[in-house]
């Protein structure tokens, strides 16, 4: 299996990792699960104010579990998926009732939570607790491609062979070996970049493989899906009235905001069957659990 030296990675980290809320000494577990529920498909500089303000009301899993699912979700605000904050809600819930408001430090029982998948468990548990795991975001898979592999991007999937290679290149010591997966996702962001890596910056070009090769181009990849006249864009619009109004809306508020009648009835099912927004029996929508006496 291949080897890195790790020390280049690590001291270039050391130099020049973004001085991060979530990085800072003394932050919390529920910190750290927070941001990387926020930072999936949200950029850093959006997220960092979105955590400020989600932290300082909920400092804790039992001050989030304490309110309804809905007041997640006017917080979330406009990140984008909020369906993450009903999942965080549910989180805090579930770790306030059985693992006493703290959030738990083995891979298994992280899985076990509502919405967190491999990435994000291996995150935790190395970045909040110092434990030694693959951390395989998008930026670590494109810096260990290029590196070892020769590749200009990762494929498509995350394959087991790139997670057996992650795993032969993390250092012994578990907190070593935390610090260098937070590192080589740092220079995945900000040096070995998708479209504009920086290699005259790299701590460790002249091992790179790809550059050795001539960094061949990527395969094209195909156009993103246009944002405006979505369904997403519209479910965004509707929960922006509920986050707005503060109170239950009609059918005619909804109506204000969106011209076109079939795609909105669709959106808004769609919302109510996700559990983002409750049906009331007089006809009007609020967010979950912020009416009392409603489900």
């Amino acid at each position: 299996m291949s080897t890195v030296d790790p020390e280049p990675v690590l001291g270039w980290y050391a130099r020049h990792a973004r001085d991060l809320p979530w990085r800072a000494p003394g932050s919390t577990p529920w910190s750290v699960l927070v941001s990387e529920i926020m930072l999936q498909q949200t950029p850093v500089a959006r997220v960092i104010p979105a955590h400020a303000h989600w932290m300082a009301r909920w400092p804790t899993p039992a001050a989030l579990a304490a309110e309804p699912a809905g007041e997640a979700i006017r917080q979330w605000g406009r990140l984008g998926y909020p369906r993450r904050a009903l999942r965080l809600h549910e989180t805090a819930t579930i770790v306030t009732e059985r693992h006493g408001g703290i959030v738990p430090a083995d891979v298994g029982a992280l899985l076990a939570l509502p919405g967190i998948g491999s990435y994000t468990a291996a995150a935790v548990a190395s970045f909040a607790y110092g434990q030694r795991h693959a951390v395989l975001d998008t930026n670590v898979r494109r810096v260990l491609a290029r590196l070892v592999a020769g590749q200009p991007a990762p494929p498509p999937a995350l394959s087991v062979a790139e997670t057996r290679l992650a795993e032969s290149l993390l250092p012994d010591e578990p907190a070593v070996a935390a610090r260098w997966s937070v590192a080589v996702m740092e220079l995945g962001a900000l040096v070995c970049t998708a479209a504009s890596p920086q290699c005259g910056r790299c701590p460790v070009a002249r091992d790179c493989a790809w550059l050795a090769a001539g960094q061949p181009p990527a395969a094209v990849r195909r156009r993103s899906q246009r944002y405006d006249g979505t369904d997403r864009q519209c479910r965004g619009r509707l929960l922006a009235v509920l986050r707005e109004c503060g109170t239950p809306v009609s059918r005619a508020d909804f109506d204000a905001v969106w011209p076109g009648p079939g795609q909105l009835a669709r959106a808004l099912d769609g919302l109510v069957t996700d559990g983002l927004v409750d049906p009331l029996p007089d006809g009007r929508y609020a967010l979950p659990g912020t009416v009392p006496g409603e489900k």
